[in-house]
């Protein structure tokens, strides 16, 4: 297990500080880089950390010249060049078409830090960041397709983002902070507080309707009724998923490592019509290499096959939690059913 502070420093770490080392960051710095910057930074916290490979890309775009200068951002550019035509798309793309002006856009992935402060599962901070490079993505234009609406100049569709290469990098790569505000930052003990509180008082607010709530059985001798309290007497105590996790992994064999060896947290926390949404979404930090495909394979050879994906990602019984994680990254639908059924109204 990491070596962990013996007491919690007083000061957690802060975005306007990792901002700052990210700033001193050479381009090009890697995972490790980053790591041993943020130990610096933060006496008492001893930071690693690790990528995925999730490559995303940002609508942040600017428009570039033939030698790769930054001339202005794309999408206020743009506005005021169709302006200067009075708003004639035609004669805009006719003029812009025949220049050398590009689209620069930035492309990364996911990297998250991580630092213990102190023996729980629950006991560290995770730093949610991405690792980015900045491309000529395309032309300023569509050369071969005449736009007719404002959205297609300003939504330049024609960008293939999958067509990244060495010779087309601007800038980077650089690390950048990412998340809202409230989860690119999380000392994880202390997120789950608000979990299991916001939890408790969703479930306070509906006693009138759970109290008179009640479950009818129809048999041959009559119809009875049971007050649903009397037969799930611990409703008003259930705990969140995210808090059940930590638990369940400090009682378990699995407690002997670090959750973060194996796990990032994908925290959400945003209001929705003034209701607090909060919780996270683990994501595996290893994968298996190869699918475990069923096929015909009698159920002594399936064994076989779950048992090598725990020994690959390290953790007993680590086969069930990659394949959740698979299913809900595959299936965004279900993973936002997850999220939002009360599995206690079941």
């Amino acid at each position: 297990m990491d070596e962990a502070s013996e007491n919690i420093p007083a000061r957690l770490p802060d975005p306007a500080t990792i901002e700052a080392v990210l700033a001193r960051l050479s381009a090009g710095a890697d995972e490790t880089a980053l790591a041993a910057a943020l130990t610096e930074a933060f006496p008492g916290f001893y930071f690693s950390a690790v990528g995925l490979d999730d490559q995303y890309w940002r609508d942040t775009r600017s428009v570039i010249g033939a030698d790769g200068t930054r001339i202005a951002e794309y999408r206020p550019w743009m506005e005021a060049e169709l302006a200067k035509d009075n708003d004639d798309i035609g004669a805009l793309w006719t003029r812009l078409r025949e220049s050398n002006l590009q689209i620069s856009e930035w492309h990364g992935n996911s990297v998250y830090a991580f630092a213990p402060t102190g023996p729980g599962a629950a006991d560290y901070v995770q730093i949610r960041l991405g690792r980015e490079v900045e491309w000529r993505a395309g032309p300023i234009v569509n050369p071969t397709y005449r736009p007719w609406g404002k959205n297609e100049l300003l939504d330049p569709s024609w960008i293939a983002h999958d067509d990244m290469s060495e010779d087309k990098v601007i800038e980077g790569p650089v690390f950048r902070m990412l998340g809202r505000a409230g989860s690119g930052v999380v000392h994880v003990r202390s997120f789950l507080t608000p979990c299991a509180r916001l939890e408790r008082e969703k479930r306070e607010a509906r006693r009138p309707e759970m109290e008179r709530r009640v479950v009818r059985e129809v048999t041959r001798e009559g119809t009875t009724e049971t007050p649903f309290l009397e037969l799930v007497p611990d409703w008003f105590d259930y705990m969140p998923r995210e808090n059940r996790f930590f638990q369940d992994w400090d009682e378990s064999s699995a407690s002997a490592e670090r959750v973060y060896a194996h796990w990032a947290l994908d925290i959400y926390d945003y209001d929705d019509k003034g209701t607090r949404e909060i919780g996270f979404v683990p994501r595996p930090l290893h994968l298996p290499e190869e699918r475990l495909i069923a096929g015909d394979a009698s159920v002594h050879i399936l064994m076989d096959r779950v048992e090598a994906i725990d020994r690959e990602v390290g953790v007993p019984f680590g086969w069930c939690a990659e394949g959740v994680a698979g299913a809900l990254k595959e299936n965004p639908d279900r993973m936002r059913q997850t999220k939002s059924t009360p599995q206690a109204d079941a």
